[in-house]
């Protein structure tokens, strides 16, 4: 396949597809090209979109590549689209960083953090596709293990968790205001909370068993 013919169909690929796609499932997509030729084909793209004149971009986020809107047009295409964007509230937010940076991590170890339950949260962010299920703790009571998603990185454009400002930068940007989020307030758990929490927990699970 021609270059150009090549880069025409991962644009069309691209367009069309509703989600980031992988340099893997661009292979998967067309018959008889490499890897190499497929990110000649996205370098291509990538620098064709690049210029001002152009209104979107091509960008590496959630492991794979998709056309974004520029952020200078974004009040343009605002006018015409029709959903109302995705809102979240301040709880689910925390409680969705608190799993994006402890991760793995439990439900118990979040409430910990947070000073309450956070059940409810958890379940909306499994219903949003940003977090997901990432197995059983091997603890008193088999807790379940979260961590975040390919939905996460592709809601808050991020190529990679690598890319996850360091909790120390964005204690920068906070400065000297009244800390009120726990995940900033209290970023770990020290050994002492971690075996009272372990003790409670097993406390919890003995007496549910009738032991």
């Amino acid at each position: 396949m021609q270059p150009e013919h090549l880069q025409s169909v991962v644009e069309a690929l691209l367009f069309a597809s509703e989600k980031p796609l992988s340099v893997k499932e661009l292979e998967s997509f067309i018959s008889n090209v490499s890897p190499q030729e497929l990110r000649g084909a996205l370098e291509a793209i990538r620098v064709l979109y690049e210029p001002d004149h152009h209104g979107i971009y091509l960008e590496l986020v959630a492991g794979g590549y998709q056309f974004r809107t520029k952020l200078d047009k974004a009040s343009w295409v605002k006018k015409i689209q029709e959903a109302k964007p995705a809102r979240m509230s301040r709880a689910q937010l925390e409680t969705l960083a608190i799993v994006a940076y402890k991760q793995p991590v439990t439900r118990i170890e979040i409430d910990m953090i947070r000073g309450v339950d956070s059940s409810h949260l958890l379940k909306t962010l499994l219903e949003k596709k940003l977090i997901k299920i990432e197995g059983i703790k091997e603890a008193p009571g088999r807790p379940l293990i979260y961590g975040t998603t390919p939905e996460f990185l592709e809601f808050f454009s991020l190529a990679d968790l690598s890319v996850l400002p360091s909790l120390e930068q964005l204690r920068e940007l906070r400065g000297n205001e009244k800390a009120d989020m726990p995940l900033f307030a209290k970023d770990t758990l020290d050994e002492a909370q971690l075996a009272q929490l372990q003790k409670d927990q097993s406390s919890n699970f003995n007496k549910s068993s009738g032991s």
